[in-house]
C-alpha cells in the first residue's frame, strides 16, 4: 500500500501530493554497505561516492510489489501516461 506522507513508518514509500515525487523511507545502510557504494562506480563517467546531500538507504526485496504500486500512482498523478 501507498502510504500518506503523514503517516510513514520504516521502510515506507510515499507518493507526494504536490509533485508526485516518490518519497522512500528505509533502513539506514552499514557501514559496509555505504563503502561498498562510495568506491563504486555504477554508472561509467559519474563520480565516485555519495554526494553530502545524499545517503544509502536498505530497501527490502518484499517493498518491490509496493514500490511497483507507488510508481503507477506517481504516474497517474504526474499525468505521464
Amino acid at each position: 500500500m501507498v502510504r500518506d506522507l503523514a503517516f510513514c513508518v520504516a521502510p515506507a514509500v510515499s507518493v507526494a501530493e504536490e509533485t508526485a515525487d516518490l518519497v522512500l523511507q528505509g533502513i539506514k545502510a552499514e557501514e559496509a554497505l555505504e563503502a561498498l557504494v562510495s568506491g563504486t562506480e555504477w554508472v561509467a563517467g559519474h563520480a565516485v561516492g555519495i554526494p553530502a546531500h545524499e545517503t544509502v538507504i536498505r530497501i527490502p526485496a518484499r517493498m518491490v510489489p509496493i514500490l511497483r504500486e507507488a510508481w503507477d500512482v506517481a504516474e497517474r498523478r504526474a499525468e505521464l501516461r
